[in-house]
């Protein structure tokens, strides 16, 4: 009869993982799990909701390029124009400076397309200072309020991936003042759609705790 061999348990003696490998792994799964957290809140803030009757409507500026206005500014515009075909008499507010790359100011540049598409120019306030979102959102209160206009029920438009932090910067700023509503621009360039999705929760972040 064949001897059996008892079977005994050998516990792995292979090459262990160090206790600060151990911290760098847990570090790089707490920050894809709080990248994922922000991402489902940009994507949560990209869409329309228009609420009551806006009597002003907000367009946000974004890169102007020596030809004209960039791909994701046109479909700003573009979506603009749209409601502004339904709503003829809303207070248009162009919002962006001119960066040190852009032939014009970005609030110049959508003053032009939309004229150019039939807007009455009379109707366009251009704010021409602001060189980022949360001045965009400042420079454009303090227009609204020298030009007297009513302010309780506010439109902006702005491509989707940004919509989420215009609110949080909005809410900061017009705490209390006004229902804002928002149209959500497609971002038709698929490169910059990606770029801009992987870069907002980023910016996000750094708005929430350093634009005040």
């Amino acid at each position: 009869m064949r001897k059996r061999v008892k079977q005994y348990y050998h516990p792995y003696g292979g090459r262990r993982i160090p206790w600060w490998g151990k911290v760098i792994i847990a570090l790089i799964l707490l920050a894809a799990v709080c990248f994922g957290i922000l991402e489902g809140i940009v994507l949560s803030g990209g869409r329309d909701a228009v609420q009551g009757e806006p009597k002003v409507m907000v367009i946000l500026g974004c890169q102007v390029k020596p030809w004209g206005p960039s791909i994701l500014l046109q479909d700003r515009l573009d979506k603009a124009l749209d409601y502004w075909q339904e709503h003829p008499e809303i207070t248009i507010v162009v919002s962006g400076g001119q960066g040190p790359d852009e032939p014009t100011s970005e609030a110049r540049c959508m003053y032009d397309y939309l004229t150019g598409q039939g807007v009455d120019g009379g109707q366009i306030l251009l704010e021409d200072q602001s060189h980022n979102t949360w001045e965009n959102i400042q420079y454009t209160l303090d227009l609204l309020q020298s030009e007297g206009l009513d302010t309780d029920e506010m439109l902006v438009v702005s491509n989707g991936f940004h919509l989420a932090r215009v609110k949080l910067l909005w809410g900061r700023e017009w705490e209390g003042e006004c229902t804002l509503s928002t149209l959500a621009a497609p971002s038709t360039h698929v490169p910059s759609r990606v770029k801009m999705y992987i870069r907002e929760p980023f910016a996000l972040v750094k708005s929430f705790l350093f634009d005040r």
